[in-house]
């Protein structure tokens, strides 16, 4: 699987470097997340924007970031999703589960957003 890897103070960039997010690249992609988590990433944003082409493995792999990102208090923000992948989103009724933004810039400042927001739950004591 060919990505690229910022990790920042307060969020890590993966940005995948393949055209197809399939069962050849998903099982690598979960891999990676789970290994950031246990490192204590909590904040990913995923760049999708040279995928053209989703399987239902992908998706999963999606799933799996989105749910790693949740149990760990943080937020997964993905940006440059292609139409072939929107619609296997849409089809699975998720475009209103996953946090999908157009361009990675807003994915940074939407991850960074939440970040301040939990914090501020934090300092409120409104933990939920």
């Amino acid at each position: 699987m060919k990505y690229l890897l910022d990790k920042q103070d307060n969020y890590t960039l993966i940005a995948l470097e393949e055209d197809r997010l399939d069962s050849a690249v998903s099982p690598l992609l979960k891999s990676e997340l789970v290994t950031l988590n246990a490192e204590g990433v909590r904040n990913m944003v995923l760049d999708l924007t040279k995928v053209k082409y989703t399987d239902s493995s992908g998706l999963s792999a999606i799933l799996v970031a989105n749910r790693i990102c949740k149990d760990s208090g943080g937020t997964l923000a993905i940006a440059g999703i292609s139409d072939h992948t929107m619609k296997l989103i849409r089809l699975s009724q998720l475009e209103h589960v996953l946090n999908i933004v157009p361009t990675r810039d807003e994915a940074i400042e939407n991850v960074m957003l939440g970040d301040i927001e939990a914090e501020l739950r934090r300092e409120g004591g409104m933990e939920s």
